[in-house]
């Protein structure tokens, strides 16, 4: 079961939308195998905020259209945090540009809800230790973006 908290910097977002990518990261967790109680937040903000956070943490002076910070990554030197039995597991956090969400939509041809599942689902996908940075990487999770995009009736219209 996933916990997610939404925070809308823009005042855009409906709730049939955050509902909508609910419901699709549920389907996706759920289909990834994962039966505990996870946490992650999804926040949505401008082009100019999304392009702040590129370039303070990835070094990118650009807007994107998603950011994830997964919070399980466990890179050298990192601790392991014990004691936590019984606590939700963080997943982490998800910055989802709206500005980017609608010109990806138009340029594409499909519905503004379709990107931003996509998106989202996108993301969600990093948080769980999917990457793109290997071709073969990429095909893995690529298929599986779609997959569960067509699945959850969220493919490219």
């Amino acid at each position: 079961m996933l916990s997610i908290d939404f925070i809308d910097e823009t005042n855009e977002v409906t709730e049939k939308e955050t509902s909508l990518i609910t419901g699709l990261l549920q389907f996706a967790a759920e289909k990834e195998g994962i039966k505990e109680e996870c946490e992650l937040s999804v926040t949505f903000v401008d082009n100019e905020a999304i392009r702040q956070i590129n370039k303070e943490y990835r070094h990118k002076d650009a807007a994107t259209d998603v950011i994830s910070f997964a919070l399980e990554e466990m890179g050298e030197g990192e601790v392991e945090v014990v004691g936590m039995e019984g606590m939700p597991r963080i997943l982490g956090d998800l910055i989802i540009s709206v500005d980017r969400t609608k010109e990806q939509a138009e340029e594409y041809g499909h519905s503004f809800e379709r990107e931003l599942g996509f998106l989202a689902l996108h993301g969600f996908l990093h948080l769980l230790g999917y990457d793109h940075m290997e071709k073969e990487d990429e095909v893995i999770m690529f298929t599986k973006q779609k997959e569960l995009l067509e699945d959850y009736g969220l493919s490219r219209e």
